[in-house]
């Protein structure tokens, strides 16, 4: 191989290495994680299942976010965090200019977000080359939950705090097409404050045992869906953008208690108290 070639190979480490340099300099400045997503935190958090092969596929590179046991060695990008990883990725680098076959990359399979199990190395090129897809053996594990490629680190918290509420309360069973997303912390344990009161009173107005499904279809029917369907009507989103319909049915129901509370109003159906949360954040 030429001398221009070498030298081309040992520009595109250095050049992946400086990259790499300034991503992390931005994420430290926005306090953010950039490593790779780890799979045992994944498999941790959100309790997933198997995993099941699936067979030879051609996989978009952009959706490679996680590796099984080497996520601090690259970041985000999948660009190499570290000099000692040169020697190899300049070997899978040279073999790009050569065009020479290497074997598929092992991939383990979360929602959309694939992790590596084996060919870090041929990823990380395969990105910095601007190649698409790549083709991989890949193995699927079941999840309650979708994930994206765009999952934080810091997101897997939430993220498994909606896999407990899920689990305790089956509403991906009842209701197929709930799909209730929270960027507030304690979000979904409150949630599941709010279907224990609303199940308590249910006995009461229809004086009778009431089941835990039957509560939890009644209040996503009754008391959620009518809220997220006026802040849906509403716009307000546009306002919050940074928050998510469950985001701001929490906060119409904290209004509602401390109008209850602090200033002796009497508790509104869920419909009411939303449009008067919307009317006052208007």
């Amino acid at each position: 191989m030429s001398d221009e070639i070498e030298a081309r190979i040992r520009a595109d480490f250095s050049r992946a290495r400086f990259k790499s340099f300034i991503n992390q300099v931005f994420s430290v400045l926005r306090g953010q994680r950039n490593n790779l997503l780890s799979y045992d935190d994944i498999k941790e958090k959100l309790r997933i299942g198997g995993p099941i092969y699936r067979g030879m596929k051609t996989v978009r590179v952009d959706q490679i976010a996680g590796s099984l046991n080497r996520y601090h060695e690259f970041d985000r990008a999948f660009l190499p965090k570290e000099d000692q990883l040169a020697n190899r990725w300049q070997k899978v680098d040279r073999a790009f200019y050569e065009d020479i076959h290497l074997p598929p990359v092992v991939l383990y399979k979360v929602g959309q977000v694939y992790f590596v199990v084996d060919g870090h190395h041929r990823v990380s090129v395969a990105r910095e080359q601007g190649q698409e897809f790549i083709e991989a053996e890949v193995r699927e594990c079941a999840t309650r939950i979708n994930i994206t490629p765009d999952i934080r680190p810091e997101d897997l918290e939430i993220l498994g705090s909606k896999v407990d509420f899920l689990e305790r309360t089956g509403l991906d069973k009842f209701r197929p097409e709930a799909n209730i997303k929270l960027n507030i912390p304690d979000g979904f344990t409150r949630m599941l404050e709010h279907i224990a009161v609303h199940r308590y009173f249910m006995g009461i107005d229809f004086k009778r045992d009431i089941s835990e499904q039957e509560a939890v279809t009644h209040w996503y029917d009754k008391v959620y869906l009518p809220i997220v369907t006026i802040i849906r009507e509403s716009g307000l989103l546009d306002e919050f953008p940074d928050k998510t319909e469950g985001d701001l049915y929490l906060w119409t129901l904290d209004h509602q208690h401390y109008l209850y509370q602090e200033e002796g109003q009497p508790l509104q159906p869920p419909e009411k108290a939303a449009k008067q949360f919307i009317e006052e954040n208007e």
